[in-house]
């Protein structure tokens, strides 16, 4: 069993920056791949980006691609996004997830685990 806790979302104005935090307790995420989903009210969960457990792979959504930066801390067993230049439409609700695939799979129903959900507004 894996427990992933969101933290960092807010609010902050068009062209600002926020650092998302997943830290993972329970069982070791060491054979893990980490996912970023965002969802808006009536609209399905999209991949934003992914990151091996090594770190030396990642993905991401072209919508975030040179935007948006994974990383991972794996002595704190914790994975970050940090999200730079946002827009307006980058305003939602963004969760973590792990699956213990190796690759980093865009589809949310391949992750087994996932956190509680963290709010991001961007403000025009």
């Amino acid at each position: 069993q894996v427990q992933l806790v969101e933290s960092g979302g807010g609010l902050v104005e068009a062209g600002g920056s926020l650092r998302l935090s997943c830290a993972a307790s329970g069982r070791t995420f060491r054979s893990y791949v980490m996912g970023w989903f965002r969802q808006i009210p009536g609209k399905e969960r999209q991949f934003v980006g992914g990151i091996t457990y090594s770190g030396g792979s990642t993905q991401y959504a072209d919508s975030v691609k040179g935007r948006f930066t994974i990383s991972s801390d794996n002595a704190k067993n914790t994975v970050y996004l940090q999200m730079n230049s946002l827009k307006p439409e980058d305003t939602a609700v963004y969760y973590c997830a792990s699956t213990r695939n190796s690759y980093i799979f865009r589809d949310s129903r391949v992750y087994d685990y996932w956190g509680q959900g963290t709010q991001v507004t961007v403000s025009s």
